[in-house]
C-alpha cells in the first residue's frame, strides 16, 4: 500500500510540473507523445477508483503477478481505446486542463487506496483479486509510465523513487520467472525487460538465457 502511495504521488507530482511545452515531446510509450501517456493515467485513475469500488466475495483468481498478461506482440495501437486515446489528448488543448483533470481523479484514487483494506477482494477485468495485490501490480504500471513520462525530456527529471524501482524490477522478475544480473540497475532491468530499450553487446551477454525471453510486453 505504501509502495503504490509513493509510486503514484511521484508519478503525479512530476507531471504537476511538467513545463508545457513538454506535451508536446515524444515519451516512452511508442507512438505516444507525453500529453498521451498523461491522457492515459487519468484512465487509469479512474480504472482504480472503479475497482476499488467493485468488491466481491468470490475467491481469488490471480495475486499481483498473475494479473498481468504477457502478450506475444507488441500493441498495434489498433485496439479502440488506444486509438482513443491520442484524441482524447489533443481535445484538451492546454496542458493545463489535462493536468487538472489528472491531479483531480488521480488524487482520489490515490485517497481510495489509502483507506481501502488490502485484504478485501474487488473484480476488474473478469478476475479476482485482493486490494493489496492490485495495488501492488500498480507499482510496476506507475514505475514504467514515470520511466516512459521523463524518457525524451531534454533535461535531467526526478525518477522514479528508488524503493519503487527495486519493488518494481522485483515484480518483474517474478513474472518472467528469473532474476535479472545483478550488474543491471532497477532501472536498466525494468527498461530492458519490457523493451523500452535495447541491451549492449555486454548487457546481452550478462542476461544469457534471459535475453531470449525478452521482452516483456506487458497487458
Amino acid at each position: 500500500m505504501d509502495l503504490f502511495s509513493r509510486s503514484w504521488t511521484a508519478l503525479l507530482t512530476t507531471v504537476a510540473h511538467l513545463p508545457d511545452d513538454d506535451f508536446e515531446r515524444p515519451s516512452g510509450c511508442t507512438g505516444w507523445l507525453v500529453r498521451d501517456l498523461v491522457c492515459h493515467l487519468v484512465i487509469d485513475a479512474q480504472d482504480v477508483l472503479i475497482t476499488l469500488a467493485t468488491p466481491t466475495d468470490a475467491e481469488p483468481t490471480v495475486d499481483a503477478v498473475t494479473y498481468w498478461d504477457v502478450l506475444t506482440e507488441p500493441p498495434t495501437g489498433d485496439d479502440p481505446l488506444d486509438a482513443l486515446i491520442p484524441r482524447l489528448a489533443a481535445a484538451y488543448g492546454d496542458p493545463a486542463l489535462l493536468k487538472f483533470h489528472l491531479d483531480d481523479v488521480g488524487s482520489a484514487a490515490g485517497r481510495a487506496a489509502h483507506l481501502a483494506d488490502p485484504a478485501a477482494r474487488v473484480s476488474t477485468r473478469d478476475e479476482v483479486l485482493t486490494v493489496g495485490d492490485y495495488l501492488s501490480a500498480y507499482v510496476l504500471e506507475w514505475t514504467l509510465h514515470h520511466l516512459d513520462l521523463i524518457a525524451y525530456l531534454p533535461y535531467e527529471s526526478q525518477p522514479p523513487p528508488a524503493e519503487t524501482l527495486a519493488a518494481a524490477r522485483a515484480s518483474l522478475e517474478a513474472i518472467t520467472g528469473t532474476p535479472f544480473p545483478a550488474s543491471l540497475s532497477d532501472r536498466d532491468a525494468l527498461l530492458i525487460g519490457t523493451g523500452r530499450r535495447t541491451p549492449t553487446d555486454a548487457e546481452t551477454a550478462a542476461l544469457g538465457d534471459l535475453a531470449s525471453k525478452l521482452p516483456l510486453i506487458l497487458g
